[in-house]
């Protein structure tokens, strides 16, 4: 059996859906996400922890997964099937070195995604282009969720997912914006042989429940997956809780030299949030449990997506096209006091497209050129709701019709038989059309532009031993808020309004140098350091609060280091440290350091041996961040919030057809969390529970 591997090292190129069908799935289960096809013999094979891809990748200079000047680590779907990934996709990330990734822990309300001293705290993966099956996530202005740029990934599972490459920095032009810290690309499964069919329940604690069914085959030239998941969960905080289904279907063919899919997926779900505890009052004797104010958050979500995609079947080369549309619906009431919400809503119709092509020339050279198009149309607003009820109050009210366009050039030419070098840029357009319902002598047209260059170089020091560099520029579209301010609160239709019709898209630009080496048999040790400068930082200073802070410095470094000591035995050990991440010149009177872990710590082991008739294997993984600053008192004063340590622990046991799997995540620190906000008042969390578990059997047919 060929290993599985994963790595830090060169980045890569590249209508409702009937409920009923839903009812195909188990109604039982919060699940792991289990996609490998069980071991049917008593030889101890290893699914490595980490490592790298194959030879295969390198077939050209330029194309394949490994070929950028930058860092890039790839989560595969046989990497997804040893995590505990449970209700949060975001767990997927889990392994990435210097990676903070989680959900906001507030029901369904998006993905924090954080790397390189970017978005801080809660910013729901904004700072990061986010793109699945070529198709871009993040969400502009959006007030169902928070701020300007969010991902919502909760529409997945774990079963869904073929690959993730996560590209640190933006080095790569096929990615547009949000992509400052750097872009996600992943890549979801096809049917087929490569997909075996399954069906699976999961119990956890604090009520969770999950059944998920996993239908491949083939019909003639068409190759088919069909995955239905149902979740539900209590929550450890009181009066919370997920209730969520997700849909996907795949059909995919070969025609000529292409592969062809269309994909459907739908998802909804509806969840109540508990809010965020002081700390401090924690400390005091305050319940854990309890609810912010004694007053839930709450929200929904609605999600229907129709994907055409083309790609080359064999290598890079050839051209590639994607088209798509989107009905997207989202709410979500933060707790303001013992009586009030502000309820955030988005109602958006988004659709888009996306070509290019790849041109290989034999060994020497290769080079992609592209063009992309997005529009993102509907309501945005945020009002404020008094005893469950809307006020005629609003924070903002708008009518967005945002257009954008994207063209992409990126290529290597390898000048030397140990030389490459690498060039890139990206044009993007911004054409916005904004109706402000509550102040409207603030509406306006935008248009707007930006260029962001990319260059570097990889250089093969010995055949063991690689060495790389870039400078690139990433940038992050205007805000519609930034464009057309609301003001304060207040009514629809009032006088008043600011239009900032000259604003520019926030830049970054990027240094990177960085090394990957296989020093012994078995080992492999990468690294890198980074420098970054951004214009116009926008800062998360408290729970939905976002205001503009001026030019950012980030400085630090990564190192990560993975071991396959034998067939059935690996290891891996990463750490990130921030250097610098604070704005240059902080207003009187407020704090200069950004709120991110200084210190991310990963580290996991993996064995894999026969145990009787069957397969039995062992994984355990520890995440620790550490000096994570904040800001409380008056005047402010600077302290670090608590060390966060977290344990996974998972065993599953393959036999025949069945694969049975327990799972534990441990907290042992009582209070620490990874979802804080630094507040005047001090620190406030959302608390988890110290210790939680549960049992996963799926069966393949």
């Amino acid at each position: 059996m060929q290993s599985v591997r994963r790595s830090t090292s060169p980045a890569p190129i590249l209508g409702a859906i009937p409920r009923a069908v839903l009812l195909t799935c188990a109604l039982s289960g919060h699940a792991l996400a289990q996609d490998a096809t069980p071991q049917r013999d008593d030889d101890a094979q290893v699914v490595e922890v980490k490592g790298q891809r194959s030879g295969e990748e390198r077939i050209a200079p330029g194309t394949g997964a490994r070929s950028l000047p930058g860092s890039v680590t790839t989560v595969t779907s046989e990497d997804i099937a040893t995590l505990n990934v449970g209700r949060d996709i975001s767990n997927v990330f889990r392994r990435v070195p210097g990676v903070v990734a989680n959900n906001i822990d507030q029901g369904d309300t998006g993905n924090g995604f954080r790397m390189r001293g970017f978005a801080t705290q809660g910013t729901h993966g904004a700072d990061t282009a986010i793109y699945i099956d070529g198709v871009p996530q993040n969400i502009p202005s959006s007030q169902g969720g928070a701020g300007h740029g969010p991902a919502f990934l909760e529409w997945m599972t774990g079963e869904m997912i073929d690959s993730v490459d996560i590209i640190k920095g933006p080095v790569s032009a096929l990615y547009g914006d949000q992509n400052r810290a750097g872009s996600v690309a992943i890549t979801t499964r096809e049917g087929g042989a490569a997909t075996p069919s399954s069906a699976a329940v999961t119990l956890e604690s604090y009520g969770g429940r999950r059944g998920t069914l996993v239908l491949s085959g083939e019909h003639g030239a068409v190759r088919s997956l069909l995955i239905a998941d149902r979740y539900s969960i209590d929550g450890f905080r009181a009066r919370s809780g997920t209730d969520r289904s997700n849909l996907f279907w795949k059909l995919s063919t070969n025609i000529g030299d292409g592969v062809y899919s269309l994909r459907a997926t739908y998802y909804k779900s509806k969840y109540a949030g508990a809010g965020y505890l002081s700390l401090p009052a924690l400390e005091a004797g305050l319940d854990p449990h309890s609810v912010m104010y004694d007053l839930p958050g709450f929200g929904d979500a609605h999600r229907r997506t129709l994907v055409f995609n083309r790609r080359p079947a064999s290598g890079q080369a050839g051209w590639f096209a994607t088209a798509y549309v989107e009905d997207f619906e989202r709410s979500r009431a933060i707790q303001n006091s013992t009586v009030l919400h502000t309820f955030g809503y988005d109602d958006r119709s988004i659709s888009g497209a996306r070509a290019g092509n790849t041109w290989t020339f034999d060994d020497a050279a290769v080079l992609t050129v592209g063009v992309e198009t997005r529009r993102d149309k509907g309501d945005a607003f945020r009002q404020q709701n008094r005893n469950w009820q809307p006020t005629a109050n609003y924070v903002n009210n708008q009518d967005l019709d945002l257009l954008t366009y994207g063209v992409f050039v990126q290529g290597q030419y390898r000048v030397l038989p140990t030389l490459k070098l690498h060039g890139g840029a990206r044009y993007d357009r911004f054409d916005y059309d904004l109706v402000n319902r509550k102040l409207p002598a603030a509406s306006a047209d935008y248009k707007g532009s930006v260029v962001t260059p990319k260059y570097g170089a990889i250089w093969n020091l010995q055949p063991d031993v690689e060495l790389y560099a870039n400078v690139a520029q990433g940038f992050r579209s205007p805000a519609a808020e930034q464009i057309s301010t609301s003001g304060s609160l207040g009514p629809l239709g009032a006088a008043g309004g600011r239009v900032n019709a000259d604003i520019d898209p926030s830049r970054v630009r990027s240094h990177d140098l960085g090394f990957n080496a296989r020093p012994l048999e078995g080992l492999k040790v990468s690294g890198a350091v980074y420098y970054i400068q951004n214009e116009d930082e926008i800062i998360n200073t408290a729970p939905d609060v976002f205001v503009a802070s001026g030019q950012t410095t980030r400085k630090g470094f990564e190192l990560d280091v993975n071991y396959q000591l034998s067939s059935a035995f690996s290891a891996y050990v990463s750490y990130g440290r921030i250097l610098r991440a604070r704005l240059d010149n902080p207003a009187p009177g407020t704090g200069a350091q950004l709120s991110v872990p200084h210190h991310t710590w990963k580290a996991g082991l993996q064995h894999r041996r026969a145990a009787g008739p069957g397969t039995l294997t062992l994984n355990g993984d520890v995440y620790v961040t550490a000096g994570n600053p904040y800001y409380m008192g008056t005047p402010l004063y600077e302290r670090d919030m608590p060390t966060y340590v977290r344990y996974d622990l998972k065993a599953s046991y393959d036999i025949g057809k069945v694969q049975a799997s327990l799972f534990a995540t441990l907290h042992p620190h009582k209070f620490a969390s990874d979802i804080a906000y630094g507040t005047a008042a001090g620190l406030v969390v959302s608390t988890v529970p110290q210790a939680s578990g549960g049992a996963s059997l799926r069966y393949f047919f």
